[in-house]
């Protein structure tokens, strides 16, 4: 048949894809043909998902190791699936309900949620699955899984056994005392209310307030404050009744326990052990709290105290349990000030008997409500206005100088509350959008502190490879400093807790309710309404997915699973946790390799944002370009830990090197390469030209080989761009046309037929459609590319004196090309030349390949000669040739462009270099903006070498 003029992307990948999966292609075990297994896991994209410039990249990079592998013929198993992304999917329904007017989740009640949840599965969860398709993902489809399979409440079309495992798991390390309940301060959405992971947190700079207030000692106590310089020398000293804080959320002041201040802060040293008042409330039942020291204050940030309220910060809560102080929960699962319990003045009366050292229990504590009257069931935003606004009242807010205009304008020196608006880091949730509440809430955990270990030593010693090794540290120090794992949300959508409570408040942990009953038999039990955090579930993805807890042959086969691939962002959140739950509950590790990658960013190295109008999708550029260009732009620069910068020209650019390999094709089937059977093995050519591009093909197999095995995915992409455009598509169809006319015709279709094959082979991994077609038209095929097999020849099909030869035969063509591009000569015209001196392997090489010279370099001959005047010499090794310009290029004209350019160049370069030399630019600009000006001054100074070197050779004509 014809081939058509171009590939027809857009009509060829459908079919491609259908005919790959009618014939089962990507089905585990496809093509194997050895008993070395090789499997992958997905990481399993969200239900709610669809195909972003990340997934793009990452499973560009997946597939490339499994179609190398499967054309190698292991025993390959891409195992892929869906997360049911708890708090995603839910709030995606919930939406849908409001916007078509639907019953809200709180009026359809827990059980008909959950299967609207399910039909919004049914029509949306495959998604994603169609667009990776898109993409030319070579997954087992047939095997796809799903993290809430064989749910309870899953509907007809939902069976697996995924919610089995998870079950078990559960239950099995309840039993061994890994996970326990306890209360612990967590990251409370109070939106969706529920805990949220760090990883669901964006901490965003907002404007804000620093507001300073005073504390008054207890029974008007006085001390004296002195502060001092750095040389111990009084820089204030005068009498106070009271110590001053700074806080940014005055309404926690509700719930302090103590007021913190260093061990070695001698501002402070006369009152520590005192009691300070809150300065909020009803004045006669107002609170009293301890002065105390720890390390956590800073003596050089503001006043040096700190109000730690253990319920509602981070750090103030390690300072209470260091402290065992009282940690009092201000705030309902809406964020709004508490209105439940007893009143204000009864719980003041009791937290004020505990500040001054009565005992307590954390269950009085979480009693204690400690909200004023007047204040309580406010949103908390207004509870901080009605605070500030109380303490300005009562002239208990730090008072500093400040210039304003009285009633009549003039301007006026007066004292004014002392309030900083300053820049703050505010965490808001990355669904909900609302600021995100540190919580003291009752919360499952896993105590990771237990299973942590196995995890550490599976990658301290070598047995688990983190890539790059960045990632091992980041790693090491995650684990090292791990915390309690809390796993329980307070969700509708997933594997609810198997934990069920009597009415004593006794809980009984198993897999069913009725095994519970059976564990309390005649009490009434109640489940525990939350649900298992998703990166539980995801945790125990590799085996899961194989039918583990059964003993299934998948799971015999393909466990432990290869190499893992996935985002640097998650890999404590789903890696480490994988790692720690698959040694935890198999003895095995999950992967001995994980590939980490970061961010795709813009072609600046900006992250992508629709705010930023940066934002690529990757089904437009599959539409636009082909699947194709975006793997092999995917592949170019998937570097071990570079930056991954995507650039519409850049995948332009490789949908044309796609054209440059289909116009090659078609330029040998023109020539009669592919008519008549396909050559068996590897051609035995006799013409030198012939030998030399097979050995060229040798070297680039045993390059890409060495690149896919290290997963430098770059070096392969580059290698194959570089054999494929420029050895075969340049020279040696350049090279070969000649031969079609000689004697040397056959053994050239056959050499050009078998270097074409190794191209479209060699491809595959990256480029799977256009080859798998060039394939298809190129001749009777016994199975189609997918499952082709990957060679295995190297430098035994090298031919020294051939490659020695054809190389110095194209080095010298570039040579003459350069040198006539640097100064300028007219592209078409045609130059004479001299060959000044030549060793005998120079000069038979050119003697053998003069024609080849004479058309590609644009040379009208080549005699013996001198490098006369008005000529620059062309080195080859070996050899040196003179090419007379005299009289062809203004040299004046010619050296005075360059200089100018130069000049402009080296000018970039300096103010670049001046940026460098700036310690401000280096500390303060964005990783981007740094990363890009040094790829400026690369270029540039590269820019003005070559300019250089042509003002140089201009030299030469005098």
């Amino acid at each position: 048949m014809t081939m058509e003029k171009t590939f027809d992307a857009r009509a060829a990948e459908p079919r491609l894809y259908a005919k790959w999966e009618e014939a089962g292609a990507f089905k585990a075990g496809a093509n194997a043909s050895r008993p070395e297994t090789f499997c992958i896991m997905i990481p399993p994209p969200n239900v709610t998902g669809a195909l972003h410039v990340g997934h793009a990249f990452n499973n560009t990079v997946q597939d490339i190791l499994i179609r190398w592998h499967r054309m190698r013929g292991f025993d390959t198993l891409w195992q892929p699936g869906q997360d049911h992304a708890g708090i995603a999917t839910q709030l995606m329904v919930e939406k849908e309900l409001a916007k078509t007017g639907q019953p809200s989740r709180a009026e359809l009640g827990r059980d008909a949620f959950l299967e609207k949840v399910w039909e919004w599965k049914g029509k949306y969860g495959s998604t994603i699955i169609n667009q990776l398709k898109r993409l030319g993902s070579s997954c087992d489809w047939s095997r796809n899984a799903f993290t809430m399979s064989g749910a309870e409440n899953a509907p007809a079309g939902e069976e697996g056994n995924f919610h089995d495992a998870v079950i078990k798991v559960f239950v099995d390390m309840y039993n061994k005392g890994l996970i326990y309940r306890g209360k612990r301060l967590v990251n409370w959405d109070p939106h969706f209310e529920t805990a949220i992971s760090d990883l669901e947190v964006e901490n965003i700079e907002v404007a804000g307030h620093m507001w300073h207030f005073k504390y008054p000692l207890a029974n008007g106590a006085t001390y004296e404050y002195v502060e001092k310089d750095e040389d111990g020398n009084v820089t204030l000293r005068e009498t106070r009744d009271y110590i001053s804080i700074a806080t940014t959320r005055p309404e926690t002041m509700l719930g302090d326990g103590a007021v913190a201040v260093h061990p070695s802060d001698e501002r402070y040293a006369p009152i520590v052990g005192m009691l300070c008042e809150i300065p909020v409330g009803p004045k006669e039942h107002r609170r009293l709290i301890p002065i105390i020291t720890d390390e956590y204050p800073d003596p050089t940030f503001g006043s040096g105290a700190v109000k730690i309220t253990g319920a509602h910060d981070f750090n103030d809560y390690q300072v209470a349990k260091r402290g065992n102080l009282p940690m009092y929960r201000l705030m309902d699962t809406k964020g709004a000030m508490r209105a439940d319990g007893a009143s204000y003045e009864e719980c003041a009366k009791r937290a004020m008997e505990i500040s001054k050292g009565a005992a307590f229990t954390e269950a009085e504590i979480d009693t204690l409500n400690l909200i004023p009257e007047e204040l309580r069931g406010l949103d908390r935003m207004e509870a901080r206005k009605a605070v500030v606004a109380q303490i300005n009242a009562e002239g208990l807010a730090v008072m500093t100088k400040a210039t304003v205009k009285d009633d009549e304008g003039n301007e006026v020196e007066t004292l004014v509350p002392y309030v900083e608006n300053k820049p703050i880091m505010q965490p808001f949730g990355d669904r909900s959008k609302v600021v995100i509440e540190p919580m003291l809430t009752d919360q499952w955990y896993v105590d990771a502190e237990k299973v942590v270990g196995p995890a550490l030593d599976a990658v301290r010693n070598g047995t688990t490879k983190i890539m790059p090794e960045a990632g091992e540290k980041t790693y090491y120090h995650w684990l090292e400093n791990i915390e309690p794992w809390c796993i329980s949300r307070q969700l509708w959508w997933g594997h609810q807790i198997p934990v069920w409570y009597d009415e004593e408040g006794n809980h009984y942990c198993a897999p069913s309710e009725a095994e519970a009953q059976a564990m309390a038999p005649g009490k009434v039990l109640t489940r525990d309404p939350d649900v298992l955090d998703t990166w539980f579930s995801s945790g125990l993805w590799p085996i899961g997915t194989l039918g583990w807890p059964e003993d299934t042959p998948e799971m015999a086969k393909y466990f432990p699973t290869d190499v893992l691939v996935t985002g640097f962002d998650i890999l404590f959140f789903w890696v480490a946790r994988m790692m720690m739950m698959q040694l935890a509950v198999t003895g095995k590790i999950p992967f001995h390799t994980v590939y980490l990658h970061q961010l795709v960013r813009d072609e600046k190295g900006k992250k992508m944002s629709k705010t930023a109008g940066n934002v690529i999708d990757p089904l437009e550029i599959i539409d636009e370009y082909g699947a194709d260009a975006l793997r092999f732009t995917n592949a170019s620069m998937a570097a071990i830990g570079g930056v991954l910068k995507l650039s519409k020209d850049r995948i332009a650019g490789y949908r044309n090197f796609g054209t440059k390999l289909w116009n090659a094709t078609r330029f040998a089937e023109m020539n009669g390469v592919f008519e008549g059977p396909a050559v068996v093995g590897v051609p035995q050519p006799s013409h030198t030209v012939n030998k030399w591009i097979i050995g060229e093909t040798a070297k680039v197999r045993e390059t890409v080989d060495a690149a896919f095995e290290s997963y430098r995915f770059n070096d392969a992409a580059n290698a194959l761009y570089a054999f494929v455009w420029g050895k075969v598509c340049d020279w040696y169809v350049e090279f070969a046309k000649p031969l079609f006319d000689s004697d040397e015709a056959e053994e050239t279709r056959a050499t050009m037929r078998w270097v074409l094959d190794q191209c479209y082979t060699l491809l595959h991994p990256i480029m799977p459609f256009i080859t798998e077609e060039l394939w298809g038209l190129t001749g009777e095929r016994a199975k189609m590319l997918v499952h082709g097999d990957w060679p295995s020849y190297g430098a035994e099909l090298v031919d020294d004196a051939a490659d020695r030869e054809m190389n110095w035969v194209i080095g010298l063509i570039e040579e003459i090309r350069s040198s006539r591009a640097q100064l300028g000569v007219p592209v078409a015209m045609k130059l004479p030349m001299t060959l000044a001196e030549a060793d005998v392997a120079a000069r038979e090489a050119l003697e053998r390949n003069e024609a080849l010279v004479l058309r590609l370099a644009r040379l009208e001959s080549i005699t013996e000669g001198v490098v006369a005047k008005g000529s620059i010499s062309i080195p080859a090794p070996g050899a040196l040739f003179g090419l007379p310009l005299e009289g062809v290029i203004d040299v004046a004209a010619e050296k005075a462009r360059l200089q100018k350019s130069l000049a402009k160049v080296e000018k970039e370069a300096a103010g670049l270099k001046g940026r460098f030399a700036n310690p401000k630019f280096i500390a303060n600009a964005a990783e981007e903006v740094i990363e890009e000006a040094r790829a400026n001054l690369a270029a540039r100074e590269e820019e003005a070498a070559k300019i250089s070197a042509a003002i140089a050779r201009l030299a030469e004509l005098g």
